[in-house]
Formats: C-alpha cells, sequence, structure tokens
C-alpha cells in the first residue's frame, strides 16, 4: 500500500521526467525559431524598398535581359524610383532619381562607398591594387591622392597637351586619306586609335596605336572583352559560395585578356627602366620616381594603368562616335557647332585645348550625349558597407546598389523631351558633369568620382570639335539620317551595335 510520502515521490518523478521531455522537444524548437522571431522583428523595421517578387532560388535574375539598364529603368516606372531587386543571393538596389542620388552622395557617401567587385576582376589581386575596385581604406586613399593631386591635375594635363594635340592632327590626316579615296571612315575604330594614342602619349610619349595597322582594332577588341566580361551576368557573382569552381569559365577567359594587356605594359615599363637616363615629362616618369621613393610598387603601377587604359580609351571614344551619330540625325545642329568653331578658330588652324572654353554649343553637345548615352550607364556599381536609411527604406549592409543615370537621363519629371537630342538645352541652364548636378552624372559623384575626367574632358572635345571643324560628314549611300542604327549593346560601358561608318568632305578653304 502507497504511503502518502512514495505518492508525492511519484508525483515528483512524474513532473521531472515531463519537464525533461518537454525540454528535449522546445528547446531545438526555440533555438530555430528565436532566430526567425529576430529577423522578423528586424525586416518590420528593415523595410526594403519596392521590387518585382523574386522566383525562388534565381530571383530577379531573368528579367534583366541583354539590356539591364533598359529593362531596369522600366521595372523602375512600376515600383519606384528606389527600387529593389533580388539576384540570386545578393540584394540589389536601384537609384533612378536625381533626388535619391543626391541623398545618397551628399549624405550617406561613405555609407555607399564600397564597390561590390565582380569574380573576374579578382583576377591577379587586381581588386586588392585597384582605385576602381578596393574599398575605402589608407591604401585606397594613397592611390587616389597620386591620381587627382599627381596625376590629373591642370598644370600636369597642359604640360602634355601638345602631345595629344598631335595625335588629333593624326586623326584629320588619317580623315583626309580616306576623303580623298572617297572611303567611309569608321568613326568608332578612328577614335578609339585617337584616344589610346591620346593616352599613351600623355602616359608614355608613344603611341600604342596605329590608324593604318590592325593592331588598334586588336587592342579595342581586348579592352570590350574585358569590359564585356565584367558586365554578363555570371553565376559567381549571384551566387558567392560558386566562385571557386568558375562555372561558366568567366575567369579563366578574362585570365587570358588580362595577362596580354598586362604584357603590354610590362615591356614598356621594362623599356623604360633599362633607358632610365632618357628625360621624359610623363606620367610613367612621375609613377617610376614613385617607385624610387617607396610610395608604389611597380605591381601598383601596372594595375594602375590597367584602370586608366580600361577606363579611358572605350569610354572616350564610344562618346564621340554617339555624338556624330546624334549629329547626323540633326544636321542643322551640326551646322551650328560648326559655325560656332568657325567663330573661334581660324579657317587654317587646329582647335586647341585652351579653346574648349569658349565652345559652349561644342560642349552642350557633350553634355547631351552624355545624357542620353551615358558611357556607364549604372556607373560602376557601389556597396553599402552598412543598413542605411534612404528614403523611409532600409539599404541593408553588403547590398549592391546601381544608380541607373541612363534612366536619370531620360526622366522626364527632369528633362522636358528627354528622348530628344536638345544640347540647347544646356545653353539654357547651367549643368556640369563634375557631380554636382545630380540630373547628370555620368562619371559618378562623391569620394568614387572618376578620378580621370579631366583627361577625358579634353580629350572628347578636342576630338569632336576637330572633327567638325575639319570636315563636313555625310553617311553612306543608301542610308538616311532618320532610319540610323542606335541599338546599344551593353558591358560596364554601352556601345553602338552598328559602328557608325561616315565619308568626309575637306570643309570650304581648308581644301
Amino acid at each position: 500500500m502507497l504511503s502518502f510520502n512514495n505518492i508525492q515521490e511519484l508525483c515528483n518523478n512524474y513532473q521531472m521526467e515531463n519537464y525533461t521531455i518537454t525540454s528535449i522537444v522546445l528547446f531545438p524548437i526555440i533555438f530555430i525559431l528565436l532566430p526567425l522571431l529576430y529577423l522578423s522583428l528586424k525586416s518590420r523595421q528593415s523595410k526594403l524598398p519596392p521590387g518585382p517578387k523574386p522566383w525562388p532560388i534565381i530571383g530577379n535574375i531573368l528579367l534583366l535581359g541583354d539590356k539591364p539598364h533598359q529593362s531596369v529603368a522600366k521595372l523602375s516606372k512600376i515600383y519606384g524610383p528606389l527600387m529593389s531587386l533580388k539576384l540570386g543571393s545578393i540584394t540589389t538596389i536601384v537609384i533612378s532619381s536625381p533626388t535619391i542620388a543626391k541623398e545618397m552622395f551628399l549624405k550617406h557617401d561613405l555609407a555607399f562607398s564600397s564597390r561590390n567587385v565582380p569574380d573576374v576582376r579578382t583576377i591577379d589581386n587586381h581588386d586588392k591594387l585597384s582605385i576602381v575596385w578596393l574599398p575605402v581604406c589608407p591604401k585606397w586613399r594613397d592611390l587616389r591622392k597620386i591620381a587627382t593631386i599627381q596625376l590629373f591635375t591642370n598644370q600636369r594635363l597642359d604640360a602634355t597637351r601638345d602631345l595629344r594635340r598631335k595625335k588629333v592632327e593624326e586623326l584629320v590626316g588619317y580623315a583626309r586619306q580616306c576623303c580623298e579615296q572617297g572611303l567611309a571612315l569608321d568613326i568608332g575604330k578612328a577614335a578609339f586609335t585617337t584616344s589610346l594614342n591620346l593616352l599613351s602619349n600623355t602616359f608614355f610619349s608613344m603611341n600604342l596605336g596605329s590608324h593604318d595597322s590592325s593592331w588598334s582594332q586588336e587592342f579595342k577588341e581586348l579592352v570590350w572583352n574585358l569590359l564585356e566580361e565584367g558586365a554578363k551576368p555570371n553565376v559567381s557573382d549571384y551566387f558567392p559560395i560558386l566562385k571557386r569552381f568558375d562555372l561558366q569559365g568567366a575567369v579563366r577567359r578574362v585570365s587570358r585578356y588580362v595577362d596580354k594587356l598586362m604584357a603590354v605594359f610590362e615591356d614598356i615599363i621594362d623599356e623604360r627602366l633599362k633607358n632610365s637616363t632618357e628625360a621624359k615629362d610623363d606620367v610613367l616618369n612621375l609613377l617610376i620616381n614613385l617607385v624610387k621613393e617607396n610610395e608604389l610598387s611597380l605591381h601598383n603601377v601596372k594595375h594602375m594603368l590597367f584602370d586608366l587604359f580600361l577606363a579611358g580609351t572605350d569610354t572616350t571614344s564610344s562618346t564621340v562616335e554617339w555624338a556624330m551619330a546624334e549629329l547626323q540625325r540633326h544636321p542643322e545642329k551640326m551646322l551650328k557647332a560648326q559655325a560656332e568653331i568657325d567663330q573661334v578658330i581660324p579657317n587654317d588652324g587646329f582647335v586647341q585645348e585652351m579653346d574648349i572654353s569658349k565652345l559652349a554649343y561644342i560642349q552642350a553637345i557633350v553634355k547631351e550625349t552624355l545624357r542620353l548615352h551615358p558611357p556607364a550607364p549604372f556607373l560602376i556599381p557601389h556597396k553599402t558597407v552598412k543598413d542605411v536609411q534612404l528614403c523611409d527604406y532600409t539599404v541593408p549592409k553588403n547590398a549592391l546598389v546601381w544608380v541607373n543615370v541612363w534612366s536619370i537621363g531620360r526622366d522626364p519629371s527632369v528633362w522636358t523631351d528627354p528622348d530628344s537630342f536638345v544640347p540647347e538645352r544646356f545653353l539654357e541652364r547651367e549643368i556640369d558633369f563634375k557631380g554636382r548636378n545630380f540630373e547628370l552624372i555620368p562619371f559618378g559623384a562623391g569620394r568614387r568620382t572618376c578620378p580621370g575626367m579631366p583627361l577625358a574632358y579634353r580629350m572628347t572635345h578636342l576630338m569632336l570639335a576637330t572633327l567638325l571643324h575639319s570636315f563636313d560628314w555625310k553617311l553612306s549611300d543608301g542610308v538616311n539620317p532618320e532610319n540610323l542604327d542606335m541599338e546599344e549593346k551593353f558591358g560596364i560601358t554601352v556601345q553602338k551595335v552598328q559602328p557608325l561608318q561616315l565619308i568626309p568632305a575637306v570643309r570650304g578653304s581648308r581644301k
């Protein structure tokens, strides 16, 4: 017969067993639910910008198409100028408004200052040596200081302007040959060779290309391949866990392109070091002096040159090609530009870099071209270093950020008649593209503004003004201006799909 004490002991044992069983069952559930509860509460407080519903695993990748700047612009009309996408495992924020871009760059510039590095930019540790891809850190600040204070100052660029003038004279000479032979000039190809030589003479005091050889075209294809591969959808970028497998072979392909370009720079540097007694007042000489002073390594120099040539050749030449294409479609504006140049430059004279400030309409044409055809429609994508509150939404840490300057340039709430080529709008409004007016930021803004902008400014205006001053231009037989193909192809930069072929005719007394 059970005593009271026995009964009490059994009850206690039962309660203990039930507590143990309950603990065994509940603790794993609590372990799972608490993080989910935390994430749920955080997500209520951290509200992402609106965007299309993502598919499982792949997210919104399929919505991008082969012209993502245009696809995203259409999506922004539905979901708003601050929009979120899911590209694989990467949260992507798209900004398509100058007002929001201004808040990003002025109020939160440091928080948005990092980079989401594509897998192909890690080859040869380029992302750890590159002014483009390094995060804001002491090494980046040192490289940025060298670029802005020593390489691209007005004093430094003025010292090499005669070299650039000679390269543009060579472009005129080549166009004259085409004129005499009745041949059409491939504007993009000729502009690229000239851009290449403008840069190589500024940096090395030598030509890297020639209008009469295939090397310039090979170099152009090399640069374009590097730009295109950097912008192609790559599963390694959307799912970083898969990077080491290189499933699409992008790293293998780009490694070959990188090796070729680096070999060019290595040969030039080696040759300069062997002939160190030969005095040359160019960028390479300055960089080698910094190496001798232990402010840079030769490896740093190669990677800096890689960035500068990749950014400087294609962007300048494509802007000139787009400008000439737009002027063909609007011949009255070409005549207006030529009339302005004729008032400033003698008939038998050459356009000089110092003349650019007097050519207001040429400046307006370049601005209007950059508005409609920005070289890098998403800029170089940014990445957040922490959670940021932007327009009542949360941009999470490590989010990829696209500033769609292509869309901003065609926003009807910002621009009157936005799809039309109207340079006159910039004669009526005081707007520049140096990062102060967020309606027009083709070179970016804030601390990550392109440091080579001062050189690009000179090269683009000098080349365009010279082409218009020296020649009249017409399309090949059978091509009407209104039917001119203006289709785009997307890399990191945007080029014309159909190269622009124009027939030059020497103007008036310049014959």
